[in-house]
């Protein structure tokens, strides 16, 4: 079988190219090696799975819809994972039209190209931060995310309405995972576990936003990618068990189209300074804490309820943060020589 995985050389899509490759799959992976952050720690990626067998490279942005065609006329891919996304809550403020041509240009051309590819399942990430000013906890997929706080969120629930357009028109599997704060080895620079240990480990402040009152559910990256591909392994279906004539009808799957979301969280929300004591703790020195007040478009907590995704695949996370974190920090100082 031959996958195909954009955002290759990106954090989550890495991992997820060397689980299948272990997995015996042909992989096509397509990543456009953007500047968003160093792009020699995308390259590095890529150099991996590149002296792997089975492995194709292929550089390219999926806003370009030839490029696209052209790599599902050449591969016929009969699984899509797609990881490309500009990523970012904070970003998206700064620069919000990137958002619209990687996450719905290029989501569209994505769409577009599994119809007429003849795809069996295409499986896309979606984000926690669609939750938006939710407040109930834990986060459930059956809850509406209605009220976006950020352009990235908006993007990412944009994805998840025009996926069940292809699904109920073309009849084209879908499945949304919406990933809880993945953090682990080649993590992203951008995100906090990378920063703060850049900083602390240069006796540097590290910027902790809301006084840190916040709370996370962290996920530790092998437990997301173990969800992502066994989603892939199991192609959406409609299903008849759901009802229209109802006040609020379950928006995480569809009694008309083959379309479902899962949230893929840890499961255990994670008080941000606890975070950073552990981090603290694996790294054998104390932070510099530099308190600020909240950032446009954040939210306070997360948490995760994946009842749904352990009833479908038989799993659920559960590597706890003293683990991961611990993991993070020796593959730093290995990569960094540090």
């Amino acid at each position: 079988m031959t996958v195909l995985v954009t955002g290759a050389a990106g954090f989550i899509g890495f991992h997820t190219c060397l689980r299948l490759l272990e997995a015996g799959r042909q992989v096509v992976g397509i990543d456009n090696r953007n500047a968003y952050y160093d792009p020699a720690l995308k390259q590095a990626r890529a150099d991996i799975l590149a002296a792997r067998e089975g492995y194709t490279d292929v550089i390219g942005n999926i806003a370009n819809l030839d490029m696209l065609k052209s790599v599902f006329a050449e591969h016929a891919p009969e699984v899509v994972i797609n990881l490309a996304a500009q990523a970012g809550v904070r970003y998206s403020v700064e620069n919000p039209f990137s958002y619209v041509s990687s996450n719905l240009v290029g989501f569209v051309n994505i769409l577009e190209c599994c119809r007429h590819g003849g795809v069996k399942h295409l499986v896309y990430a979606s984000t926690s931060s669609v939750f938006g000013a939710n407040a109930e906890m834990p986060f459930a997929e059956s809850q509406g995310t209605a009220h976006q706080m950020s352009l990235y969120a908006a993007t990412k629930k944009s994805n998840e309405v025009m996926a069940h357009s292809y699904s109920h028109l073309f009849g084209l599997p879908t499945t949304g995972l919406r990933f809880f704060t993945v953090y682990g080895p080649w993590g992203r620079p951008d995100m906090a576990l990378f920063k703060f240990t850049k900083a602390i480990l240069a006796d540097e402040p590290i910027d902790v936003f809301n006084r840190g009152e916040m709370t996370r559910d962290f996920t530790y990256i092998d437990d997301i990618v173990e969800g992502v591909v066994r989603v892939a392994a199991q192609p959406a279906a409609a299903d008849p068990a759901w009802r229209a004539d109802t006040a609020n009808p379950d928006p995480s799957r569809s009694g008309i189209a083959p379309y479902r979301i899962f949230n893929i969280g840890g499961g255990t929300p994670v008080p941000l300074m606890t975070y950073i004591n552990t981090l603290e703790t694996c790294l054998g020195k104390k932070a510099t804490l530099n308190l600020l007040p909240m950032q446009p478009g954040d939210v306070p907590a997360t948490a995760a309820d994946t009842t749904a995704l352990r009833e479908a695949v038989g799993y659920a996370p559960s590597t706890p943060v003293s683990v991961g974190i611990a993991r993070f920090v020796e593959w730093y100082r290995a990569y960094f020589k540090v």
